[in-house]
């Protein structure tokens, strides 16, 4: 990923950035070209690694991985606004753009293949967006044969991290006034959170 340096959060921001992500596309590079997969995920950091699982139907996980896997996690993007800028009045030399905070993660991919580790992998993932919730839904909530039945139809992954690039694309190449614009542009479009990640970086 082109990250300028602007737009590079420290090491630390980074490696903390990857709790924040919840899906993304996991990429594999095979002798039948680029395979890629849409799917929930948990960070470890105990063991820095990324996991998930696939459809035991979903080919991917069958078809033997050339080199790193690549998993692309976006966890916010906006378009802005040019006419945001406190520059367009001054010389109107501005342009639409976008920002997001995004990472991409590369690593040596295992496939889990073991209904233990399944059960641990999905009750954590359950609990990480469940957790969220007022009433909480858990595994056990299920009756066991259909959850293992449900088991027996996924298979784990486990991206081992090796390599990581984030970038945090939030408007610091701008003026403060052009700063203030877009985040107050964003909060009359509705988009207040992501303002205010802006505001919390420009403080």
């Amino acid at each position: 990923m082109y990250i300028p340096k602007h737009f590079e959060p420290s090491d630390d921001a980074a490696k903390a950035f990857l709790a924040t992500i919840d899906s993304g596309h996991l990429v594999t590079s095979t002798e039948d070209g680029l395979k890629s997969t849409f799917i929930p995920v948990l960070y470890k950091g105990d063991s820095q690694s990324i996991v998930g699982h696939l459809s035991r139907g979903n080919s991917q996980w069958k078809t033997k991985s050339i080199g790193e896997a690549l998993f692309i996690g976006l966890v916010d993007d906006t378009y802005i606004s040019p006419s945001w800028y406190a520059t367009k009045a001054l010389n109107g030399k501005v342009v639409p753009t976008w920002n997001y905070l995004m990472a991409h993660i590369y690593g040596d991919l295992v496939i889990h293949d073991d209904e233990i580790w399944l059960r641990e992998q999905v009750t954590a993932l359950s609990d990480k967006f469940e957790n969220r919730r007022e009433t909480p839904w858990s595994v056990e909530d299920a009756p066991e044969d259909y959850m293992k039945a449900q088991l027996r139809g996924i298979v784990g992954v486990e991206l081992k991290i090796t390599r990581l690039e984030v970038s945090f694309k939030m408007s610091q190449n701008k003026t403060p006034e052009d700063m203030d614009g877009v985040i107050a542009g964003l909060g009359a479009d509705g988009k207040s959170d992501f303002a205010q990640k802006i505001q919390d970086l420009k403080d």
